[in-house]
């Protein structure tokens, strides 16, 4: 009666296309490249604290990670000295699983995506502040929290889907520009603002064009599966599994009309005497 599928952009195209072939409804939740905008007035160890989380909890491989942050100029120093230290302290599951944070990457073609947009971001005159390179132990291939600066619009890193633990910051001088370069690209599937107050948060986050937007955190569309959303641009089709969508999304309405009189005959639809 329907699909429903989450994975990448490509895929989702091809799921799309058979499911209109067959006239059946496709839901689809694909790729993000998801932005975090943090405003002047921010507190800056909270909104560290986020970016981190919401970049590389899962090693980064969610839809929902945060994968672009801009930052406010006046603050850009500050913010980024922060994340790097907080970057550093993060530890590989790696010999006991039982410790760290940051665990091996799903297989071996993301590691090559994952070099392939650091080494790509390097050539293009980023920097590398803290991770860079792809590690192997036990068998698996891992990426410590790499924290990269210098970045353009132009860098694989800031257009393609990263899925993995590469946190690019940007700093922006004013909140159009914030905007504009967070409504810049193929994704809308979620979004983060942090600010000074909620209110502030608010009214930024209600320009992004993606499906949900964290305010004065990250990625809260992980942990808070009660909030319906849909996927903008080529992020979705249809509603998401969160929500109370998520499950009216495989019922359909069916109308039962009553009639408790005598019908209406033909005649009275008439149009004799009509002028």
């Amino acid at each position: 009666d329907c699909v429903c599928f989450t994975g990448s952009v490509a895929t989702g195209r091809k799921v799309a296309v058979q499911a209109a072939g067959r006239l059946i409804p496709a839901f689809l939740e694909l790729g993000g490249k998801d932005p975090l905008i943090v405003l002047q007035g921010a507190d800056l160890e909270a909104a560290t604290d986020a970016a981190l989380r919401g970049s590389v909890l899962s090693t980064g491989q969610a839809c929902q990670s945060i994968e672009r942050i801009y930052v406010a100029r006046p603050i850009h120093d500050a913010f980024l000295a922060r994340l790097v230290q907080k970057a550093e302290a993060t530890r590989l599951n790696w010999p006991d699983i039982a410790f760290g944070e940051i665990g091996p990457i799903i297989f071996d073609r993301q590691a090559d995506i994952l070099a392939t947009q650091i080494a790509d971001a390097r050539d293009k005159g980023a920097r590398v502040l803290t991770g860079g390179e792809i590690e192997t132990h036990g068998g698996g291939r891992w990426l410590r929290p790499t924290v990269l600066t210098g970045v353009t619009p132009d860098m694989l890193v800031m257009r393609d889907e990263t899925f993995g633990p590469i946190l690019p910051v940007v700093a922006f001088d004013t909140l159009d520009e914030a905007v504009l370069m967070a409504n810049d690209g193929e994704y809308g599937l979620s979004g983060a603002v942090f600010a000074a107050s909620l209110d502030e948060a608010e009214t930024i986050g209600r320009r992004l064009l993606v499906g949900a937007i964290s305010l004065n955190d990250a990625a809260l569309t992980s942990i808070f599966f009660e909030a319906a959303k849909q996927g903008f641009k080529s992020s979705g089709l249809g509603p998401s599994r969160m929500g109370e969508d998520g499950y009216r999304r495989f019922l359909r309405r069916q109308a039962l009309i009553a009639n408790t009189a005598p019908p209406v005959p033909l005649g009275a639809f008439s149009e004799e005497g009509l002028t």
